[in-house]
């Protein structure tokens, strides 16, 4: 079927303006990445703009056409670099400003006298550099969710790019070699990519956006909202894996633990020093046991944590250096006065017969007991205790006296 340039011309306006809507719309929806999407929406539609000026290029005297809609259509690649940018946290403005000049000055000194040779090769070259540092900037993030969108949508930018760069580097010498029959061919070509373009980016940066949103809920339903660390769901979920996990590495180490005194904090310094004490523990046991440990609030002051790769030294090492530092941290009242703080910790370490977390648990959660016992601010271990028989009958963590 035979498509002349017009329709393609149509067509790609077309499928903009649908993306350009379709992402304002999404704005509604994501108030995180409301203003990235409205510039992302802005430079769809202004690359359909563009392509509408490019149509009628020609009803305008001289270069003034060609000159004009080149420069709406590089603006709209520069909006989509700088909603690409934006998803980071960063801004290409001086590089737009420097490229939209470049290209002005460009069309100034040569529209008139070599039209068509700055139409057809010279007038891809910003558009390549967008392109490409487009790409760059969806590449730049590593991890995290929405990574397989941002592949997606580097490679189709960067393969933009690749296209309009190969029109003002290549091109020539094909010209050159097959006559300038070659130029309708690409110029169809080229719509035929831009209308891939335009439907593909758009949809690709969508699900990016999407799938960050979706990342972002299925984070803050696993975290506790005052602490920031996990929540016993979250902890008895992942907990669990990393110990049934058959390659995981072995022994895992689980850490019971309970702030000492907490309700005579509340009672006398007032639930907001509780709070504040809750999280200066929470702060204090992250910085300590370090990004792989699994770390939850699972309950008013009890936290546990698993400890993969920690054998009873390594465990003992850990929970014993979150003692000290939470004994030395300082949370400050109401009223300035200096609240000090203190946390038992029960250990257990899983052996050769890899119980499950709940069983390890449970030994912490009685050798806690006997650190509570013993006066508070220290660890035990679930093996000593077992060893010593100190407690005949130990009461799981919650019934323990706070």
């Amino acid at each position: 079927m035979h498509v002349d340039l017009i329709t393609l011309y149509f067509l790609a306006i077309g499928t903009l303006l649908a993306s350009s809507a379709m992402t304002l719309w999404e704005h509604r929806t994501n108030p995180g990445r409301s203003r990235q999407l409205k510039i992302l929406a802005a430079g769809y539609a202004t690359l359909a703009l563009g392509c509408a000026a490019a149509s009628m290029r020609r009803d305008l005297p001289g270069a003034w056409g060609a000159a004009t809609s080149n420069l709406i259509i590089v603006s709209g690649y520069l909006l989509i670099l700088h909603g690409a940018a934006s998803l980071n946290g960063r801004q290409h403005r001086w590089t737009s400003i420097g490229i939209l000049v470049a290209l002005a000055i460009t069309w100034m000194l040569g529209g008139g006298r070599w039209l068509e040779l700055v139409w057809s090769y010279a007038s891809a070259v910003p558009i390549a550099i967008a392109c490409g540092l487009t790409s760059r900037e969806l590449l730049i993030k590593s991890g995290g969710t929405g990574m397989q969108a941002r592949r997606i949508a580097a490679i189709v930018s960067g393969g933009h790019a690749l296209f309009y760069a190969a029109r003002a580097f290549v091109l020539p010498w094909v010209v050159a070699q097959f006559g300038h029959g070659v130029l309708l061919v690409v110029g169809k070509i080229t719509m035929y990519e831009g209308v891939l373009y335009s439907v593909v980016l758009p949809m690709t940066l969508l699900r990016l956006v999407r799938d960050e949103a979706h990342g972002q809920l299925v984070h803050e339903s696993n975290t506790d909202y005052l602490t920031g660390v996990g929540n016993r769901r979250w902890f008895f979920e992942e907990g669990a894996r990393i110990v049934r996990d058959p390659e995981a590495a072995r022994p895992v180490a689980v850490l019971a633990i309970d702030l000492d005194h907490f309700k005579g904090i509340n009672d006398r310094h007032g639930h907001q020093a509780g709070d504040d004490v809750l999280k200066v523990f929470a702060a204090t046991a992250r910085n300590v046991l370090g990004p792989h440990a699994t770390l939850a609030r699972i309950g008013g002051e009890e936290f546990a944590a698993v400890l993969p790769g920690h054998d009873e030294v390594a465990g003992r090492a850990a929970g014993e250096s979150v003692v000290r530092r939470f004994a030395e941290a300082a949370v400050r009242g109401a009223d300035a006065t200096v609240i000090r703080a203190t946390a038992s910790i029960g250990l257990a370490v899983s052996q050769n017969d890899a119980p499950s977390l709940a069983e390890l648990l449970a030994s912490a959660d009685h050798a806690l007991y006997r650190a509570k016992a013993l006066g508070g601010n220290r660890l035990e271990s679930a093996m000593s205790a077992d060893r010593d028989e100190l407690l005949t009958e130990p009461l799981p963590m919650h019934a323990a006296h706070r």
